[in-house]
């Protein structure tokens, strides 16, 4: 199974132009390098966050700035901005329909994986970039 980590990466995207110093240069290599990604893939996700209104930049320009404050931006906000897939569970749809199981269990897991799906998009609702980039600097605190 192939894991996305656009979410991931957005994320930290966000939270390494809240977190750098006012009025300090960005590039989209420095977030590479913090991420470990190409950067390209940075420069993507930029302008997926740019799209739909969580980041603002400027051309020729490296500072780029969250387009409202971290506390109001949730990880809903970012996960919608960046995963094509919104679907967090998939079901099997290759499952033998002359099987009891098979023949029933695609609507079944269906309905519990809407289930979850709502619940987890309540949860990412309730979450923000900002208690992301505060639980970064409580790390960094207890690292120092």
């Amino acid at each position: 199974m192939k894991y996305s980590y656009k979410l991931s990466d957005a994320i930290h995207i966000l939270a390494y132009v809240d977190i750098m110093p006012d009025g300090s240069e960005i590039s989209s290599n420095d977030i590479a390098l913090s991420i470990e990604a190409n950067a390209s893939v940075v420069r993507k996700l930029m302008a997926n966050l740019k799209k739909a209104g969580l980041l603002e930049s400027q051309v020729g320009a490296a500072k780029p700035k969250l387009a409202r404050p971290a506390s109001e931006i949730t990880l809903l906000d970012v996960f919608k901005a960046v995963e094509i897939n919104h679907e967090l569970l998939h079901v099997d749809p290759r499952t033998n329909m002359d099987c009891p199981v098979g023949a029933n269990i695609q609507q079944t897991l269906n309905s519990a994986y809407e289930q979850i799906q709502k619940a987890a998009e309540a949860e990412m609702a309730s979450l923000t970039v900002q208690d992301i980039i505060d639980g970064i600097n409580k790390r960094r605190q207890n690292v120092g």
